[in-house]
């Protein structure tokens, strides 16, 4: 009986420490800029919580109505602690639908050719990228 118990406990100490280890995982993503491979990416909370006044990153959607019809346009922007920054645009229908995809707390990366156009948006929302500030 004993035995049982022992291996009982035993299971059941694993089963909760792997449960606490996956829970709490974190995975901040510093903004970063790399204006020679023209490439950008980081998450916001990172971003938000840099220790200097430099660091952003965002995509943004504007829509006009020119009279004619309603004109759509798009940019991602990113800054890091290094100072670099760019901010590339695009009027491609399924880049502006990407965009529209962020949301809070996303991890964002993003890519330009050397016209300054967008040429890849990607952004994922995972719990990993909220830090213990966020969580309350």
């Amino acid at each position: 009986m004993k035995l049982k118990h022992k291996i009982l406990a035993a299971g059941i100490s694993v089963a909760f420490m792997s449960t606490a280890a996956i829970a709490g995982f974190k995975q901040p993503a510093p903004v970063d800029v790399d204006l020679v491979n023209r490439v950008a990416l980081g998450d916001m909370v990172s971003a938000q919580q840099a220790k200097d006044d430099v660091t952003f990153i965002g995509c943004g959607i504007r829509k006009f109505d020119t009279g004619a019809g309603v004109v759509s346009t798009g940019f991602c922007q990113a800054g890091d602690a290094d100072e670099e920054q760019f901010t590339c645009f695009t009027d491609n229908p399924e880049l502006l639908d990407a965009m529209s995809s962020t949301a809070d707390f996303s991890f964002i990366t993003f890519a330009w050719n050397e016209d300054g156009e967008c040429t890849r948006i990607g952004f994922s929302t995972q719990s990993f990228y909220l830090t213990d500030k966020m969580v309350k």
